[in-house]
Formats: C-alpha cells, sequence, structure tokens
C-alpha cells in the first residue's frame, strides 16, 4: 500500500455560495492523496501501473472551471472524477481551500476536506 499525493494546486475560480464571489472569482487551493497499492508500479517502474500526477491535475482543473456553491461539492466531483479514472483505489482524500473567505474578519484561508 501507498499513497500519491498533489499538494498547494492553484486555481483562481469563481465558486461561492454568494452570487458576488461567482463573479468576481477567487484564488483556491486543492491538495489530493490518492492510495493504492502501487508494488507493480514499483517493480515494474511503469506509469501504466500506477496513477498519473497529470491525470490527477487536469481531473482537478477540469472540475474547478465548473462553478460551484460550496467547497465541498467541489471536493465531491473531483473524488468523483478521479474514482471514474481509477477505479482500483483504496481511497481518496481532497482538502480544497479559499484564500480570504468572505466571512467579516481576518481569515488565510477556509479548507474542507472529504475522504471517499
Amino acid at each position: 500500500m501507498g499513497t500519491i499525493a498533489l499538494e498547494g494546486l492553484e486555481f483562481f475560480s469563481y465558486h461561492g455560495f454568494y452570487d458576488e464571489e461567482q463573479k468576481i472569482g477567487n484564488k483556491y487551493s486543492v491538495d489530493i492523496v490518492v492510495t493504492a497499492d502501487f508494488s507493480e508500479a514499483a517493480r515494474r517502474d511503469r506509469l501504466s501501473a500506477t496513477v498519473n500526477y497529470e491525470d490527477l491535475y487536469r481531473i482537478t482543473a477540469t472540475v474547478m472551471q465548473q462553478p460551484a456553491r460550496l467547497l465541498e461539492h467541489i471536493a465531491h466531483r473531483i473524488i468523483q472524477e478521479i474514482r471514474t479514472k481509477y477505479t482500483d483505489l483504496l481511497s481518496v482524500q481532497v482538502s480544497v481551500s479559499k484564500f480570504n473567505p468572505p466571512i467579516g474578519g481576518v481569515c488565510h484561508r477556509a479548507k474542507i476536506t472529504l475522504n471517499e
């Protein structure tokens, strides 16, 4: 068993509960951790036996282009798309952070994490 992680993927996207957030946009960060049996990839040294980082990035970038109200929904869609591409994964964890959320005070990031 092992994990592959992409940390700190950054996007400028148009998500948010409030209509204004979806108009002006904001910066977001995404972290992904996938767990699977990577022993064949380790033995054979073949990309076809593992999870391709580029696929994870492309899936995430595509989802981040589609406006959503909730960070939870974004993470869920990323997980669904990753599991569609890689059906043998034991788990997928996705964290989505919104920089400077509109909470009426100072907050560097609001962050949610889903595990499926």
